[in-house]
């Protein structure tokens, strides 16, 4: 869960700051985290325009962004997240519905075994709740593991077409004579 907040935390500070125009931002390169220096004395205000440009041609010819990414995957947490309270709440009586399962079973084999329904349902009763809970527990452990199986996929699916935009990306600011290294 850990790498899925990261993950996700990454693509909506990158999201964050390429919607936002605050002059004090970090560049779009900066937010690629790729390294583009100017190597003919171009200004700052050329080279947004530049990597503005040389971003929207990477993403046309790569058919990969990012910031869709970056919003896909707050989607994706917050279904998850969704889902997850749905299974929380699904869980909440698990203990109580256990526990009349097991006090009727137990009534009913303590009744055949020695005539003491009430005992046996006490038993039963303790039994089933405590089975209930841990099954409760474990299917919500499950469905965690599962969300970050999924987070893991998507992030390594990702990387290489990341990767690939990256390079896209530096190709063409190397074309309008910048220095890149990323």
């Amino acid at each position: 869960m850990r790498l899925m907040i990261t993950f996700v935390s990454i693509l909506a500070a990158v999201s964050t700051l390429a919607h936002a125009q605050a002059p004090a931002q970090k560049t779009l390169a900066a937010t690629l985290e790729v390294y583009v220096f100017p190597t003919e004395g171009q200004d700052s205000s050329q080279q947004s325009k530049d990597e503005a440009a040389c971003y929207g041609w990477a993403t046309e010819n790569t058919g990969m962004d990012p910031f869709d990414l970056a919003d896909k995957a707050q989607q994706d947490v917050a279904q998850a997240q969704g889902a997850q309270q749905q299974a929380a709440e699904s869980t909440k009586g698990a203990g109580v519905h256990g526990a009349v399962r097991g006090a009727a079973v137990g009534a009913l084999i303590g009744e055949i075994a020695d005539d003491d329904a009430g005992k046996g349902a006490a038993y039963g009763a303790a039994a089933g709740a405590i089975s209930s809970r841990r099954r409760a527990r474990r299917s919500s452990a499950q469905a965690q593991e599962q969300i970050e199986q999924q987070s893991q996929q998507t992030q390594q699916a990702t990387a290489p077409q990341l990767e690939n935009l990256k390079k896209a990306f530096s190709v063409w600011l190397e074309a309008k004579k910048y220095m890149v290294k990323f």
